[in-house]
């Protein structure tokens, strides 16, 4: 019985390597050509190269592995050398190369392997679109700025410490978690206006650049309704679209700053985001000349444009922390209420200054957890009037009266969601 097990472990780890070397091989037996120009390997080549790992790997001789592989490396090293192609690539030898340790993996994780096999397969099928994106789409600023943006993720970030620094505010790592999530919704924000920028979409538009700045784009957009371009309702309808991108960002701060508040927050901000995305896409639908596009001059994006200003970032890393040091000082000398007064005043700025500085405070479930949720209602609520402020002065009545209720209805949802919960 038990060597009737192995004998079906056997043939379930050689069935997955064959499975695995095909998919591969298919894909190059497509690309191989014909004639003495003809490429290294097809289908056969992969699925005898992979059920040739999955033996060596069963047999449990170390040294029939490694000649294994050494024979197949070789192989490759003499298909390259006698390539008379004009454009010798390596692709085809490195995938026989990964056909043969994927078979050797089956014998250890069959699903691992089958899962390499695929991403294998699927980065061969996507040569065309990998080389038009990396050499026409792409732009060199966007290729620095992935670089500075790993560099932080993958290089400085594990080296800080883990730990406040003063009062469980000032942790070098939770600023420069923030830092990171600035960068990537700002390089989401650049990528989304390069991608709309040939659409002319105005709701999508608006949200991209809600993720830069709401009040920014609130404002924007009411200054070129002063200037002529479009309708009062269109301009508004992109601005509380832009609201999406406030309450999404809240989410955002709040998992980085204290990822506990993400479950309590997620209905409500969701419940805001729902209506601000109604109420903006009505008023768009509705506005009258609605081939009009008021946030296309706004969302251009020049040749060669980094994907984020790093400076920026920092700025506003460094302003939430702030804010989250002088509410930790209101608090030690007022408590709640100082808490209370950091958050209105924080709020009048930025309301994801507002949610960094009174979350830090508080673990929900936490005795000054209440006083928490009640700082940051009322802080969307000052920020809210804050931002009907800002259409009134940039755009003017009409568009401050069309704004100002889809403003006021997102924060009362949010608001009221989050205190029914």
């Amino acid at each position: 019985m038990h060597d009737l097990q192995g004998f079906y472990a056997a043939l379930a780890v050689l069935a997955s390597a064959l499975g695995c070397g095909l998919l591969m091989g298919i894909e190059r037996e497509r690309r191989k050509g014909e004639g003495p120009r003809r490429a290294l390997a097809g289908v056969r080549s992969f699925a005898l190269a992979s059920l040739m790992g999955a033996v060596a790997a069963l047999s449990g001789v170390v040294a029939l592995q490694v000649v294994g592989a050494g024979f197949v490396a070789a192989l490759c090293a003499a298909g390259y050398w006698r390539d008379r192609s004009d454009d010798p690539g390596v692709t085809t030898e490195i995938a026989l190369l990964l056909a043969y340790l994927i078979g050797l993996m089956c014998a250890t994780d069959r699903l691992l392997a089958a899962a390499l096999a695929v991403v294998v397969t699927g980065l061969l099928a996507l040569r065309g679109p990998l080389h038009q994106f990396a050499s026409q789409w792409l732009q060199p600023g966007e290729v620095r700025s992935a670089l500075v943006l790993a560099a932080l993720a993958l290089l400085v970030f594990p080296l800080l410490p883990d730990r406040p620094l003063w009062q469980g505010v000032l942790n070098p790592q939770v600023v420069l978690r923030l830092v990171i999530v600035l960068l990537l919704i700002q390089s989401l924000a650049h990528v989304g206006r390069r991608l709309l920028q040939a659409r002319h979409a105005v709701a999508l538009s608006a949200m991209a650049s809600g993720f830069v700045s709401s009040t920014a784009t609130i404002a924007s957009l009411g200054m070129q309704l002063r200037s002529g371009q479009g309708t009062a309702r269109t301009q508004a309808g992109g601005a509380v679209l832009s609201c999406v991108a406030t309450l999404l960002q809240v989410v955002v701060v709040a998992a980085t700053v204290q990822p506990s508040w993400l479950g309590r927050l997620l209905l409500p901000a969701l419940a805001g985001a729902c209506v601000a995305g109604a109420w903006g896409g009505w008023l768009l639908r509705d506005a009258e000349g609605g081939a009009t596009v008021p946030v296309a001059a706004t969302t251009a994006v020049a040749p060669d444009t980094p994907m984020f200003k790093l400076r920026d970032a920092a700025l506003i890393a460094a302003l939430l922390t702030g804010i989250q040091v002088g509410v930790q000082l209101l608090v030690g000398w007022l408590g709640d209420a100082g808490m209370l007064i950091g958050a209105l005043l924080a709020a009048l700025a930025d309301v994801h200054a507002a949610t960094a500085a009174v979350l830090v405070h508080a673990a929900p479930g936490a005795p000054a957890a209440a006083g928490a949720e009640h700082a940051l209602m009322a802080a969307l609520c000052v920020h809210a009037a804050s931002k009907c402020t800002v259409a009134w002065v940039s755009g003017g009545g009409a568009y401050a009266r069309a704004v100002a209720p889809g403003v006021l209805a997102h924060t009362a949802a949010f608001v009221g969601v989050l205190a029914l919960l």
